[in-house]
């Protein structure tokens, strides 16, 4: 769609398919770093407009402030907070251009376009655009390998061609080797290895073109690349087409992606497919309402969380490892772009009810290969590198709630083995961490926030030990997992930096949000990551003098002034009520621990404010960084209802559901049905639950429930109900 269309446009006729109600706009504007660009769900190639900028909201590559444009990439991050790849640009030209390899200012390349946004459509798998300077339209769609591209050229065009720089970055980006030969009168091939945030890149490549070559002029300039490669002619329509074939392994692997996915490719063809494949991953949930906004922020969500994980072995199965060299992976695709500190609060625990067993197998298979490759269980992996970006070590959730949840093609024996060898090195604090118990802030940055997930990631692999008959380490993981209670100061209840003498961090100030250094929390303060305790939330009750004490503290923390305090104040702390940051990920849960304390209509309120406040369907309408998929995925759970605060332990707290209805096909073939009775905006509070006809007194559900299929009906008020679940909080500390 146009991002200058409207919803009520979008939305009058009654014979829409659900991608019509996806906006790839929303979150390329503010801080959400999203693209706007073509994708398959979970796709290897993400074609999308490169700005040019480098700059924190550029990440992505584009933002919906600018209307300059460089080119069109191939690979692109969907709303992290480092910017990176945007590799193999390329750009149709109308007319003969000046090429300098070096240069990396945008506004001194000779190609450089402007675009009105009032151009720009984009639709799940499709992206088009119209370069205002050379009159072109500039169309893409992809495969899983393929990049597809048709360029409309004006009557005016005295040498249809097109650009590809293989030297532009931006960003963490930096170009370490180039190539660029021609095949044949329709081909040309390459490659593009790099290093930034991802330290180790490579990106083969193989165009095919349908009209025939006539000309290729490059300019090298060190590693730098950058060539225009002109047509003798366009077709009857003006227009020439192009299939970029893309691999991390091999040319041959990028040769093979075009010749098997674009053989005898027709453009629109290509589009109708994308389209099609989209359609059937959004009709996993089907959801009834009147509330149009809602409908589109529901299906643009539901579009976000799955684009990544991305594709990362080729169409011969074979991929850029962790360690540096190819590997194969045989029977199962291997993946990449694992945001982990994000994406194990609600993406993955998500896929796990609605993606293929196969899918999520293929995941874990994944992380237990990059643990061969290397050693450890990846952190944050990106193009099959590791960059050991955050805190914790957030594989254990997610290969936890796999064997948890005996998702079938996982061996758990080499989960558990390799979950105790990771948990067991000496970097990244842990070492200290073993040793006291905690990590001290004498030896260690962000150490409140490092002991808090540390603690949490061993209840986890407590949990599979026990699962696999590992008593022994069973026992050794949830005594570690205990770690938070020494950090907690019962003076002013807030978890709070202690050092090896047993003295907290002074002068103390909750609301101090320092980046990344000199603080004892990552991306946040006191006020937001002194309610990580997943596992034990009745655990953390407990260290307060009384479940009011408990409850008033969270009241505080959505009442408290909103101001941030420090030297050099995080700019990941977005989406603020009071002091709570729904634009990051630390504070995603708390909104539900009121269900824990015997006050679960606080969470319906809380839920229903988050979800009015913090999303819309505009550019702006996600609160901070997507964070590949995570801050999407938190809405379609609320939406629907319901939570997973503790990811790994099969358990959803109910919250207040928006829609009147619900039905989610669950990967085993069941449906799932959430009926909401009177639900509005003034209607968010729950008077009465019952699951499949029986009464429930319990405002949470477990994950054989829901994917043994049924429906779950809840009658919504005005009014609290505050009886109802108060005596029977969801599990803490077991399964």
């Amino acid at each position: 769609m146009s991002c200058s269309t409207s919803t009520q446009e979008q939305t009058t006729t009654t014979d829409l398919h659900l991608v019509d109600y996806v906006n790839p706009f929303i979150g390329t504007g503010e801080h959400g770093h999203t693209f706007p660009g073509a994708t398959l769900p979970y796709g290897g190639v993400q074609c999308s407009p490169v700005n040019g900028v480098s700059g924190w909201d550029w990440v992505s590559g584009y933002h919906i402030s600018d209307s300059l444009v460089v080119g069109f990439g191939h690979q692109h991050l969907s709303g992290t907070g480092i910017g990176d790849l945007n590799d193999i640009i390329i750009i149709p030209t109308a007319e003969k251009k000046t090429l300098n390899a070096k240069e990396q200012d945008r506004t001194k390349l000779s190609y450089t376009e402007k675009y009105s946004h009032e151009s720009e459509l984009a639709t799940p798998g499709y992206y088009g655009v119209t370069l205002e300077n050379s009159g072109i339209r500039a169309e893409m769609t992809t495969g899983l390998h393929t990049g597809f591209h048709r360029w409309t050229y004006p009557a005016t065009a005295t040498m249809p061609s097109m650009i590809i720089n293989l030297g532009f970055a931006v960003n963490w980006d930096g170009v370490t080797k180039t190539d660029l030969k021609k095949v044949d009168d329709y081909t040309v091939e390459g490659y593009r290895f790099s290093a930034g945030w991802a330290p180790d890149q490579r990106v083969y490549f193989q165009m095919k073109f349908s009209q025939k070559i006539v000309d290729i002029r490059t300019q090298k300039a060190g590693a730098r690349l950058v060539a225009q490669i002109a047509f003798d002619k366009t077709d009857g329509q003006g227009q020439i087409t192009a299939a970029v074939g893309i691999s991390s392994a091999s040319q041959k692997g990028a040769a093979m992606a075009v010749k098997k996915e674009g053989k005898g490719f027709d453009f629109d063809q290509k589009r109708i497919a994308a389209s099609n494949i989209w359609e059937e991953a959004l009709e996993q949930i089907k959801i009834k309402t009147t509330d149009k906004k809602a409908r589109e922020i529901f299906y643009t969500a539901l579009y976000h969380s799955k684009i990544a994980p991305v594709t990362h072995s080729d169409i011969e199965g074979n991929y850029w490892s962790a360690d540096q060299k190819v590997e194969k992976a045989e029977g199962y695709t291997y993946y990449s772009t694992f945001s982990l500190w994000d994406t194990f609060r609600a993406v993955h625990p998500l896929s796990t009810i609605i993606e293929s067993e196969k899918r999520n197998a293929d995941f874990i298979n994944t992380m237990l290969e990059h643990f061969d490759a290397t050693g450890t269980l990846p952190i944050w992996v990106l193009a099959g590198q590791e960059n050991n970006c955050m805190t914790g070590y957030h594989s254990m959730p997610i290969l936890a709630d796999a064997v948890l949840k005996d998702i079938k093609g996982i061996d758990a024996e080499k989960v558990l083995h390799a979950m105790k060898v990771t948990s067991m090195q000496d970097q990244r604090d842990l070492k200290a961490y073993r040793e006291y118990g905690f990590i001290p802030f004498d030896k260690g940055e962000e150490s409140v926030t490092k002991t808090l997930e540390y603690a949490y990631d061993d209840w986890c692999i407590a949990q599979v030990a026990k699962k696999v008959g590992d008593e022994k380490a069973y026992k050794t993981y949830m005594k570690r997992s205990e770690g938070y209670k020494p950090l907690f100061d019962k003076e002013t209840e807030f978890m709070r930096g202690l050092n090896t003498k047993g003295e907290y961090r002074t002068p103390f100030d909750p609301a101090e949000a320092n980046h990344r250094e000199d603080t004892d929390y990552t991306e946040g303060n006191a006020y937001q990551h002194s309610w990580f305790v997943l596992q034990d939330v009745q655990g953390l009750i407990d260290l307060y003098p009384s479940k009011e004490a408990f409850v008033a503290k969270l009241d505080e923390l959505f009442t408290a002034s909103s101001e941030l305090t420090g030297a050099n104040v995080s700019p990941d702390i977005t989406g603020l009520i009071g002091q709570y940051a729904h634009g990051n990920e630390p504070s995603h849960h708390i909104a539900y621990m009121y269900n824990y304390a015997g006050t679960p209509w606080k969470t319906q309120e809380k839920v229903r404010e988050i979800m009015e406040t913090q999303y819309d369907n505009t550019p702006e309408g996600i609160a901070g960084n997507e964070d590949c998929g995570q801050i999407s995925a938190w809405y379609v759970f609320s939406a629907l209802g319901f939570y997973p605060v503790n990811p790994a332990q099969g358990v959803y707290v109910i919250g207040s559901p928006l829609f009147d209805e619900a039905e989610i096909e669950t990967s085993n073939g069941n449906t799932f049905t959430v009926i909401a009775k009177n639900t509005s905006k003034e209607n968010i509070y729950i008077d009465s639950i019952t699951l499949n006809g029986e009464k429930l007194d319990r405002l949470y559900i477990n994950h054989k429930e829901i994917m043994a299929g049924g429906t779950l009906e809840l009658v919504m008020s005005n009014t609290p109900n505050r009886t109802l679940g108060v005596n029977t909080p969801p599990p803490s500390n077991k399964l």
